[in-house]
């Protein structure tokens, strides 16, 4: 696998930029984290502040430096706002395997967008990246998360896979396979 974000990779949809995370993201990372519909599935208590905004921030550039995770800021192109966060990370390059991670904001939820940004990650995976698997671990309670990775040809999978989650309730395991890849 191709594990290197040094020229960060921005990544253009037809509503949406995906960017770089920037420390004057601040006030938006705390939004989204202060969100309590959406930390309610990804385990995260609704305690957040600028000062855990800041600090997230710094720890989400120093995984990027060190290629441990490539994080985007979903914005929407007319206005630069951060609505949301994608993300790949927990990288298992022996096994080609990465994991994709999602939060968007409550009031953009249900509009297409989070689909659009996935789409063009699975893109990145799979043809920059060279990932043979994508796994995504949602709370199977997170209806739309589940429809979302079901109609992007994400499949659940028995099988474990590596992953570090903790205080999410009835986590589930799918995958995505490329199918460019023989496995």
């Amino acid at each position: 696998m191709e594990l290197n974000f040094k020229d960060f990779p921005i990544l253009i949809t037809e509503r949406l930029i995906l960017r770089n995370i920037e420390n004057t993201d601040v006030i938006l990372i705390h939004k989204l984290h202060s969100d309590t519909i959406v930390n309610a599935f990804v385990g995260r208590e609704n305690s957040s502040s600028l000062k855990k905004a800041e600090e997230y921030i710094i720890k989400i550039q120093n995984l990027i430096a060190k290629n441990e995770c490539v994080y985007w800021v979903i914005t929407e192109k007319e206005n630069n706002n951060l609505i949301g966060s994608i993300c790949l990370w927990n990288f298992d390059v022996e096994n080609e395997i990465v994991e994709i991670g999602y939060e968007i904001l409550s009031e953009f939820q249900g509009k297409g967008i989070m689909t659009e940004a996935i789409k063009k990650i699975i893109e990145y995976t799979f043809e920059k990246i060279k990932a043979k698997i994508i796994t995504a671990f949602p709370s199977s309670d997170n209806i739309n998360s589940v429809s979302i990775l079901k109609k992007m040809n994400f499949v659940l999978e028995k099988k474990k896979y590596n992953n570090t989650h903790q205080n999410i309730k009835n986590l589930v395991t799918y995958t995505l396979r490329n199918s460019q890849t023989k496995n």
